[in-house]
């Protein structure tokens, strides 16, 4: 007869597995977290561009306003990557907190 602790339904990875896949969520969770920083950050240029009363020499075109909005978009994603004001990464460590432990920590 077998002992209790060596019965299992599941079979266990092996630990350098389990590393590797905890650094890859990790890591995953991380590029999450700037993403979602970027699209705030794009929303908040697009609400103060609104808030700038129309006119000016040009007239504003469909063109025009799709330009602005991929600027917008890449502008956020390079401040979220390299100057980020914070909010991914109390982001990270809040949802951190919800994967499961890896041995390197």
């Amino acid at each position: 007869m077998k002992p209790i602790e060596t019965l299992s339904l599941v079979q266990a990875e092996p630990a350098s597995t389990l590393t590797a896949k905890a650094q890859k969520d990790r890591a995953s969770l991380r590029r999450s977290c700037q993403d979602f920083e970027a699209i705030f950050i794009q929303y908040m240029f697009k609400s103060m561009r609104q808030s700038i009363p129309d006119g000016g020499l040009f007239e504003k075109d469909t063109a025009h306003e799709i330009y602005l909005d991929m600027l917008d978009a890449e502008v956020a994603k390079e401040i979220s990557r390299q100057q980020s004001p914070g909010l991914a990464e109390q982001m990270y460590r809040q949802m951190e907190k919800l994967l499961p432990p890896s041995s390197e920590k």
